[in-house]
């Protein structure tokens, strides 16, 4: 039964908004409240929502209709917050609304609903740890570096959700990094809106840390994250050119050597379109530039297709890039109108059937590309950190593995193996995916579907 200070919370979308759902918890957590993972047992949930597609709006929806049906209080927070109206004009029973990294209104939102309880110290379950509630295993993190991005891309609504680029200053970024180096965390993985940009709306001005200045830009900040001797990998990467900086860190492993950079197309005039500014050409020539200096370097990418105007002739200079590029890991969608995007106004939508059919044609173009590549990693020895261990043995990550969207590395059954072990192994088999390696002289085999 409810006692009067139980949370219940939903955390949906990214990363980003994971990082989000963290802070609410762990405030609420130092508050008093006892979070609890079922709808029955709380008192009030909080449903923090994604509204960046169509897709993500409606689950966000329907999550926040199941919370209603299941509970009857609910507090909305996230990306869809921002569009207050979009919620209240399908679920009016909320009792509050508020919008993406609003940490201090939801939690007051909470307040007001549901008063914390009076301030008791119990030290066996009060205690809320230095690096605060985590949703993540314990072997890694999402280190949030800045909010918002200056970007305005015709397909894309995050700016008006979470406004312009505000970078965190550069020593509260390395005392959590600390924290959660200190906590145990093996990896961290940095994430923003656009993480090359960081510091350019402070004009990278200098930060102090641990008595030493430390520049608040891209290099500075992974220069010192290298000094803590974990694996750091980085995410939504823009292509500037002072990317190329970060390359000899990642050549002499002092970062993990993978970059996460959204092309979206290989075409000039939809890249125009998308209002992103990057030529193919250059592009090209920096990937291999880049793997000339660090051969070991991963790229993954995301691409959208049947944005609209796509030509046939757009679409195959996409697939030519794939196919130039040699990209590592590779996400795609089917362009989709996002309510109040600018790309819903212009003309030459793309049918359905078409943008599934070259989705297909993209999605089997980058498959022959990943388990050629793979193939290629046979007979070599890996670094992999241990993410999970069953019966059957261990699943784990290589450097070229980021949790959840990448490809894993299947390692067979050893006892001595536990959930954020760094270890060597040699690689014996692949797919399109995964790979299957071993330790010693056993032999992992494939998991048939």
């Amino acid at each position: 039964m409810p006692g009067n200070n139980k949370v219940g919370f939903i955390s949906l979308g990214c990363p980003k908004a994971l990082v989000d759902s963290e802070r609410i918890l762990t405030q609420l957590r130092m508050d008093g409240y006892d979070i609890v993972p079922d709808y029955a047992g709380a008192d009030v949930v909080v449903v923090n929502t994604c509204g960046f597609i169509d897709l993500a709006r409606q689950e966000s929806l329907d999550a926040i209709g199941e919370a209603l049906h299941e509970n009857g209080r609910v507090i909305v927070t996230g990306c869809l917050g921002a569009q207050a109206e979009s919620i209240t004009s399908v679920h009016p029973k909320v009792l509050a609304v508020s919008g993406p990294h609003a940490y201090e209104q939801v939690v007051g939102q909470v307040h007001e609903y549901l008063p914390p309880p009076p301030k008791t110290h119990d030290p066996f379950s009060d205690l809320v740890p230095p690096q605060g509630i985590k949703l993540t295993p314990r072997h890694y993190a999402y280190l949030k570096i800045s909010e918002g991005c200056n970007h305005r891309c015709s397909f894309c609504i995050i700016p008006s959700m979470r406004g312009d680029l505000v970078s965190r200053p550069i020593a509260d970024v390395l005392e959590e990094a600390e924290r959660l180096v200190n906590a145990g965390v093996k990896e961290l993985l940095v994430i923003s809106q656009d993480t090359s940009a960081y510091g350019v709306d402070t004009k990278y001005q200098t930060g102090f840390w641990q008595g030493r200045p430390l520049k608040a830009n891209m290099q500075g900040l992974c220069e010192a994250l290298a000094e803590f001797g974990i694996w750091v990998r980085l995410h939504y990467v823009y292509p500037y050119p002072h990317v190329d900086n970060i390359i000899p860190l990642m050549a002499e492993n002092k970062i993990v050597p993978y970059l996460d950079i959204p092309f979206q197309h290989a075409s000039l005039p939809i890249l125009k379109a998308m209002k992103r500014p990057a030529a193919t050409e250059k592009s090209l020539q920096r990937i291999q530039n880049w793997r000339t200096q660090c051969p070991d370097l991963t790229i993954r990418s995301t691409f959208i297709v049947g944005f609209p105007g796509e030509t046939e002739d757009d679409f195959q200079q996409l697939l030519d890039f794939l196919e130039q590029a040699q990209l590592d890991r590779v996400g795609c969608f089917q362009y989709s109108p996002v309510v109040g995007a600018k790309a819903n106004e212009l003309a030459n939508h793309v049918a359905d059937e078409i943008k599934q059919e070259r989705w297909n044609r993209f999605m089997e173009t980058q498959q022959a590309i990943s388990t050629s590549r793979l193939a290629n990693k046979i007979g070599k020895t890996i670094e992999v950190l241990v993410d999970s261990v069953d019966d059957q043995g261990a699943t784990a990550r290589s450097h070229a593995d980021a949790p959840e969207i990448d490809g894993v590395v299947y390692i067979a059954k050893d006892e001595e193996l536990e959930p954020g072990n760094l270890l060597k192994v040699t690689v014996t088999d692949s797919d399109a995916y995964d790979l299957y390696a071993k330790r010693g002289r056993r032999y992992p085999q494939k998991i048939s579907n």
